[in-house]
């Protein structure tokens, strides 16, 4: 199969961990094992997240105060190569033999899109709500809640077209394990005058997998992320989990805008889109997903 597999960034850093580079590179690592079962016998492109790593660029970005903050669209980009270079060497040391790249990827959004008006997207670090508030007082930004905790709320506009979809399609023709849209894509606007123009956002990573994923011919979108399926009631002691569910079954359920809705939107969505499976599960168990006995199976 040609799958397209992403990872979230809290797979690479778990909640409230130090983000230390070292413990990164050891996830990576880890997930650069799963990656290599799966790759023996199919195609994969892998994409990833960047809340926790765009939100640390931006805390350190805002402690030199002798220049003018970088906007989020060029953190993007240097998340994208960051986190894309762990993954590279994580593969490589799993597979020695294979070709492996990562492509720096932009996505295109709407500038009139409704997400500028209202911040959903969580980055970087936890705090408590005294800390919440008094770095938004010190040094602006919008602070939501994040389960008991507090994190830095951006706009996360719709995804719409990869304007490196064909280069990413040439790469895997030539037999490359492609690494691309880390973070979602780095968000850009059509100019009549300028091409494409960066923007202040976080695309969300699960949406801009579901669409590399149809415009890539992908035969499954798999979602990995920190827990091993999604569950109904998460948190409460009536939490089930779900195994195999319809994409019109899943959709009646409610789950948080913040952390599991989007990418149960995103999988449903591919779902309906093509007729395809996708799965949602954890990133130790990744190959158990693809042959359908583990994580959330999300069927036509």
């Amino acid at each position: 199969m040609r799958i397209l597999v992403a990872v979230g960034g809290n797979a690479l850093l778990q909640r409230g961990e130090p983000m230390e580079s070292d413990r990164q590179i050891k996830s990576a690592f880890a997930a650069g094992e799963s990656m290599a079962r799966i790759a023996a016998d199919n195609e994969l492109v892998l994409v990833h997240g960047n809340g926790p790593q765009v939100g640390l660029l931006a805390l350190q970005n805002a402690a030199y105060k002798e220049i003018s903050p970088y906007p989020l669209d060029i953190l993007g980009a240097q998340t994208q190569g960051m986190i894309g270079y762990m993954f590279c060497q994580s593969i490589n040391a799993a597979m020695p033999e294979k070709k492996v790249v990562t492509l720096l990827s932009r996505v295109q959004v709407d500038q009139d899109d409704p997400a500028f008006a209202d911040p959903t997207k969580f980055i970087g670090p936890i705090y408590s709500k005294e800390e919440a508030d008094a770095l938004a007082e010190e040094k602006g930004g919008i602070f939501k809640q994040d389960g008991e905790a507090w994190r830095r709320v951006v706009p996360s506009p719709v995804p719409r077209r990869f304007l490196e979809k064909d280069a990413i399609e040439k790469l895997i023709s030539e037999g490359m394990f492609v690494i691309a849209s880390g973070g979602g894509g780095i968000p850009v606007i059509a100019s009549e005058s300028e091409g494409y123009l960066g923007v202040e956002a976080v695309v969300d990573k699960d949406l801009s997998a579901q669409l590399l994923a149809q415009q890539i011919g992908a035969d499954f979108l798999l979602i990995l992320t920190d827990t091993d399926a999604v569950y109904e009631n998460w948190g409460t002691p009536e939490q089930s989990k779900i195994g195999n569910i319809t994409a019109d079954e899943i959709r009646k359920h409610d789950f948080p805008a913040g952390s599991m809705g989007p990418k149960i939107d995103a999988a449903c969505s591919f779902v309906e889109q093509t007729g395809k499976r996708a799965a949602i599960g954890s990133l130790t168990q990744a190959e158990d997903i693809v042959k359908g006995t583990a994580g959330t199976q999300i069927m036509p």
